[in-house]
């Protein structure tokens, strides 16, 4: 069922509204724009990416945790149900795209699919904006990696593995429950985490290089899963994997604090408490180089149990991001005219 509407207020606005009575269900609104670049450059120390692609603005799968939740109240929109349930797709993504890859400055660097939101969220069933680029990416032979939790992302497979072999590729699920009924509790429109596994095993089957996200680490709630998490994505043919502690910047930290209550009233106290151990006695850590990961003891055994079962397994301890490759882009237009004068 949909949340009623729920968000902190926004501080970019200069009033905060109140409903008197029961608040309304949150409706699906989409609103298409058309955008003025596609592209994104990333300058932060702890991302292992350049380069990012995000079609959609908000994300339907509603995960209490999200960190992108404050990037929707710079449209005007709160973090809460708004975050979920107002959409804004970019129409002419594959068209800016094709344009920068175009663009003499464009040497064939690799992008990050989902770098805020997720790509393979359910409007991309109708949209098809993730396979567009895509399929350019496949024509330029630009290199590209995806993260997400969106089973969809298997509808591409075919795609995703001839970019593999002709360019790089790879796809990180990201998946922090064993349990779909817990999942659904914190990520309650999320593609369950055994689709999710399956998913991840058609990609593995079809020849692209799989991996798994344990993200986010949420102490005193999904930290004790993570053995069997990744057990369960080298069967499902994950190469690589890596943990991201939990974050919760700006009004992401009262919608996860008023969700978790509510999703596990009887253990809401032991995590936070758990948080606050590893944030220094604070519920979050902004700070490069601190906020992906915590700190004391209990941080330390989370990462030593993390550790000891990757090697066990033999994954690798990386995002398996491609860009290492070595260079494969062209202009497939150049290209023609060249076979032309030939």
């Amino acid at each position: 069922m949909p949340r009623p509407l729920a968000n902190p207020p926004n501080p970019w606005l200069s009033s905060h509204v109140e409903w008197l009575g029961p608040p309304p269900d949150a409706k699906l609104e989409v609103y298409e724009e058309q955008a003025k670049s596609i592209v994104n450059r990333n300058d932060s120390p702890d991302i292992p990416f350049r380069w990012s692609i995000n079609p959609y603005r908000g994300c339907y799968h509603g995960c209490a945790y999200c960190y992108a939740r404050p990037g929707h109240e710079y449209l005007g929109f709160g973090a809460g149900t708004d975050f979920e349930r107002k959409i804004v797709v970019k129409q002419n993504a594959a068209e800016l795209l094709r344009a920068r890859f175009e663009s003499r400055s464009w040497t064939g660097e690799a992008l990050m699919f989902s770098g805020v939101t997720d790509c393979y969220q359910p409007l991309e069933a109708a949209y098809g904006l993730t396979r567009a680029c895509l399929e350019l990416c496949v024509d330029y032979r630009n290199p590209a990696s995806f993260i997400t939790k969106g089973a969809l992302v298997r509808r591409d497979a075919e795609l995703l593995a001839r970019l593999a072999r002709e360019a790089a590729a790879s796809v990180t699920l990201s998946i922090g429950f064993v349990d779909d009924a817990m999942a659904r509790k914190i990520e309650p429109w999320a593609s369950p985490p055994s689709r999710r596994f399956a998913a991840m095993r058609a990609l593995a089957d079809a020849g692209v290089p799989v991996g798994i996200s344990v993200s986010p680490v949420i102490p005193g709630l999904n930290d004790d899963q993570i053995p069997e998490l990744l057990a369960t994505a080298k069967q499902a043919g994950a190469s690589w994997a890596f943990m991201i502690l939990l974050r919760l910047p700006g009004s992401v930290l009262p919608v996860f604090e008023e969700r978790l209550t509510e999703a596990v009233p009887l253990r809401a106290a032991k995590v936070f408490r758990a948080i606050e151990d590893m944030r220094g006695g604070q519920r979050n850590d902004a700070r490069f180089g601190s906020r992906m990961r915590g700190q004391g003891p209990r941080w330390q055994a989370i990462e030593t149990l993390f550790q000891a079962h990757r090697r066990r397994l033999g994954l690798e301890d990386t995002t398996s991001t491609p860009i290492e490759q070595a260079p494969s882009f062209r202009r497939p237009r150049a290209q023609r005219e060249l076979f032309e004068l030939g």
